[in-house]
């Protein structure tokens, strides 16, 4: 058997020359490109930085940008091998799809998610009502929206859920107005209870001028005229001012001698002759 050196040579150069310079050029292109990927992924966390995007939403959408130029890259350098890419692409678009089924609720909670950081409907420190839960929200996640209610226990609400149905804020504003209602006798005087209200609307400092605050009749119910005693509050005094202004009204409706009706019931027994 006759071992032709030279012609085993010249193929071994062939064959060198031509993957060699493949091999090369498929780690030129995933080096570089890697390099690429993270500046560009870099430079879309600067610019939702300076857009003062959340944090959770930047930190995602910087790691998504980087795992798909990434991908693109990786398949740009088994395709530069001669390797053919295209079972590669369907086979991870199968997986997504497959992914995607199994997780559609998940991937529904992620899409509200990223819109409620971009639209923000609340943030961290609102009081809100939303997705069947109510109370200060504590963390606003990928996924779920985290509030802490009144009496302290912790609610996880689906972000689906919170951008499904309505949403009331009651911080946005900054402002909220208490209504109240004081009951009295149909034996007092009407202008008296007015005067008393209003006294008591200038003795209280954490009670906004504007909007006007408002004293009204609002009833004559069966057993009590009712007035409307609305004051517009800073939504940080709301809770404060909802006690000790109805405490105020009893005090000073004692010491002025307004009666407060109260549910009675008379009995009249007659004597049958």
């Amino acid at each position: 058997m006759n071992i032709n050196i030279e012609e085993i040579s010249t193929r071994v150069t062939e064959l060198v020359t031509v993957y060699g310079l493949k091999i090369v050029a498929a780690l030129a292109i995933f080096i570089i490109g890697r390099i690429l990927a993270r500046m560009i992924a870099s430079g879309v966390e600067r610019a939702m930085v300076k857009g003062k995007a959340e944090e959770s939403l930047v930190g995602f959408a910087k790691n998504l940008a980087y795992a798909a130029l990434l991908t693109f890259v990786i398949l740009a350098a088994l395709s530069q091998l001669g390797i053919q890419t295209t079972s590669f692409v369907a086979v991870i678009g199968a997986a997504g799809l497959a992914v995607g089924l199994a997780l559609q609720g998940s991937l529904s909670n992620f899409a509200a998610g990223v819109l409620i950081l971009i639209f923000k409907p609340y943030k961290i420190g609102d009081y809100v009502a939303a997705g069947g839960g109510e109370g200060i929200v504590k963390d606003i996640g990928i996924f779920t929206t985290t509030v802490l209610t009144l009496d302290n226990r912790t609610q996880i609400i689906p972000n689906s859920a919170a951008m499904g149905g309505m949403i009331e804020n009651y911080s946005k504003e900054g402002t909220r107005r208490l209504d109240l209602v004081a009951g009295v006798s149909y034996g007092d005087d009407i202008k008296k209870v007015k005067d008393i209200l209003q006294g008591i609307l200038d003795d209280e400092p954490r009670i906004l001028a504007e909007p006007k605050p408002t004293i009204g009749l609002m009833e004559m119910g069966d057993s009590s005229v009712n007035f409307a005693f609305r004051p517009w509050v800073k939504v940080e005094d709301y809770w404060d001012l909802f006690f000790d202004l109805q405490e105020r009204i009893k005090i000073r409706f004692d010491e002025e001698g307004v009666t407060i009706p109260f549910p009675q019931r008379d009995v009249h027994l007659f004597e049958n002759k």
